[in-house]
């Protein structure tokens, strides 16, 4: 398995191209299965997500093709099956996106419950309530999911929470309904704007992205279309948090800062230099970083992914600071692990206190999830010698190319495949 040596203590400098969304590709890359007709992507990142959802549909008979380059091009018009393959379902959350698309354009899907990082209960439930009020009739059973409908009906649907990834299915699924669907107490997520800007792109007929209510309009057909995928907030936002945490000087272009807004708001607040110019975001390190108190929230609030990642700056702090986490009960399996690298962190039910240490010294470390694995090479960049990270495959689904991005910004970070014992002696 592969692990990162990181040599901390270099200050990160540099300027840097913000990659596509993963979580804006994802379901978007999904949505070529409601069109028979050729769909372009571009700004698509290189990460293990984009991989294995390309895979999917390969395995479904999409004609995908994608070398790397951020380029995507797909052909859905000869579909061989409603069932994406098992395995690769369950490696991540998002594969559940091909289930409104398959039910739409195909009147049937038979998908796996998916995997992905283990932060607590993500349940489909409520996909699959959205799809029962659209029409279709579905079961789920020995860790399948089936439904099915000649064709969907719009209906009003009223999320009982807040809801990415049932917003997502229940607007793709709707594009193709008879009639007038209405979504309320929808995400708000760029991602979810995203992904109905390009929906509008291939003919759907959608109003209020954006807004907590959103109105879908059906029509007979969707057709093809070509759309470059929103910048990626949550690596972007890593990025900008390394400035802070190695006293760098880093500076995101094409990169739209309204996306980042509430980070923005608590670098500024922690004491750190914050500049934005038109799509270019730069931050400057500086000394001492402030205490925060921050609660996540759905956006325009602070993202629960970059929970992880604020609180390796925050370690940092001179004082004590305070993390309440709304969205996801299981975020916290990164404490122990920065812990092991000499910050102070104290978590009781949904919060977690860190008082700040003057420096934090190397240690081998496991990131059990994508964005802790981000707050890991984050504390790794800021500690006292050579820190190794394993669980390295949940850093490759979220952020694209780190070692040679880090490397260009003057980290000194290395992939290696050898065993930990031959790594630290």
């Amino acid at each position: 398995m592969a692990r990162l040596l990181i040599e901390g203590r270099y200050p990160l400098q540099g300027r840097l191209e913000a990659s596509g969304a993963k979580n804006a590709a994802l379901p978007i890359i999904a949505a070529c299965l409601l069109t028979r007709e050729q769909v372009v992507l571009d700004r698509v990142p290189t990460i293990a997500d984009v991989w294995v959802m390309a895979d999917i549909l390969r395995e479904m008979g999409v004609q995908v093709e994608f070398n790397g380059n951020g380029t995507m091009v797909l052909d859905a018009s000869d579909l061989a099956t409603t069932t994406p393959p098992e395995d690769l379902v369950r490696r991540m959350n998002a594969s559940f996106d091909v289930a409104g698309p398959l039910l739409a354009h195909h009147g049937e899907a038979q998908v796996s419950l998916p995997g992905g990082c283990k932060l607590g209960p993500r349940p489909v439930n409520l996909h699959l309530d959205a799809f029962r009020r659209l029409g279709a009739q579905v079961t789920s059973e020995h860790g399948f999911v089936k439904a099915k409908a000649s064709r969907l009906r719009g209906a009003h649907i009223l999320f009982p929470k807040v809801t990415v990834g049932a917003t997502k299915n229940a607007m793709m699924a709707a594009t193709l309904a008879e009639g007038v669907t209405v979504l309320e107490n929808c995400a708000q997520e760029p991602e979810i704007v995203d992904l109905a800007n390009f929906l509008v792109k291939m003919g759907a007929r959608i109003e209020g992205q954006g807004s907590p209510k959103i109105r879908i309009e059906g029509v007979q057909e969707l057709h093809g279309a070509r759309h470059a995928i929103i910048s990626d907030r949550i690596e972007g936002g890593t990025y900008l948090l390394a400035a802070a945490v190695t006293q760098g000087d880093i500076t995101l272009e094409e990169f739209e800062p309204w996306l980042v807004e509430s980070l923005l708001e608590n670098l500024t607040k922690a004491g750190q230099k914050v500049t934005v110019l038109g799509n270019t975001i730069r931050v400057r390190g500086t000394h001492p970083i402030r205490p925060l108190e921050i609660a996540t929230a759905p956006f325009p609030g602070f993202p629960t992914d970059l929970h992880p990642p604020i609180v390796a700056m925050l370690a940092l702090a001179d004082g004590t600071s305070v993390l309440q986490e709304t969205i996801f009960e299981g975020r916290f399996m990164y404490a122990m692990e920065m812990v092991r690298l000499g910050a102070d962190l104290r978590v009781s039910d949904r919060n977690v206190v860190i008082r700040g240490v003057p420096r934090l010294t190397a240690a081998p470390v496991d990131a059990p999830d994508i964005r802790a694995g981000g707050a890991l090479v984050l504390a790794g960049l800021a500690a006292e010698g050579e820190t190794v990270i394993s669980g390295v495959e949940y850093i490759d689904r979220g952020y694209q190319n780190l070692e040679d991005r880090l490397r260009h910004l003057g980290a000194r970070v290395r992939r290696v495949e050898e065993p930990l014992k031959q790594i630290v002696g």
